[in-house]
């Protein structure tokens, strides 16, 4: 089991209050319809935490995109349906890292002419980044280590824990 490897990091509870005060904030500074794109695999879990913040607030909608790198190449593998022009898109992330695959996501957003896009992560890792993007609200910035759980996962392993580990050193 991949947990008997690894030592408990972001308890479940402590994630769950910290998307509680990420969605706050997003409801403070943002009062209308928003598109919520989520990049599977691993957000999903974060994604679905967090939308549901905002049940009563206002109408929100949610679309999916998935990108896969390709001889480093990123490619499109399912893209948003969702007609985004003119309207606020918050892209939903789990973990920013070199940022390669967000950034992509980000400008080919924008090539649909949205009112705004927005960048909301659970887990940022800014020492890791090979590109200038920076998330527009997160829940938490870590040091350079690998955690896995909370729909992050090691070949496949681990999305389901509810709290995040990281391997012991």
């Amino acid at each position: 089991m991949l947990k008997n490897e690894m030592r408990p990091y972001l308890t479940q509870e402590k994630i769950q209050k910290a998307i509680h005060e990420l969605a706050q904030e997003v409801k403070k500074d943002i009062s209308e319809e928003i598109i919520f794109v989520c990049p599977l695999k691993g957000s999903f879990i974060f994604a679905s935490d967090f939308i549901r913040e905002f049940e009563a607030h206002w109408p929100v909608k949610v679309d999916f995109i998935r990108v896969q790198t390709i001889d480093n190449t990123q490619q499109i593998i399912k893209d948003i349906e969702l007609n985004i022009f003119n309207k606020t898109v918050i892209i939903l992330e789990e973990i920013i890292d070199a940022g390669r695959k967000l950034s992509f996501i980000k400008q080919r957003l924008l090539l649909q002419n949205p009112k705004a896009v927005k960048i909301a992560c659970l887990i940022d890792k800014p020492s890791r980044r090979e590109l200038p993007i920076t998330p527009d609200y997160s829940a938490f910035t870590i040091d350079d280590r690998f955690v896995v759980g909370y729909g992050m996962d090691s070949d496949g392993i681990g999305r389901n824990y509810p709290s995040l580990y990281n391997f012991v050193q």
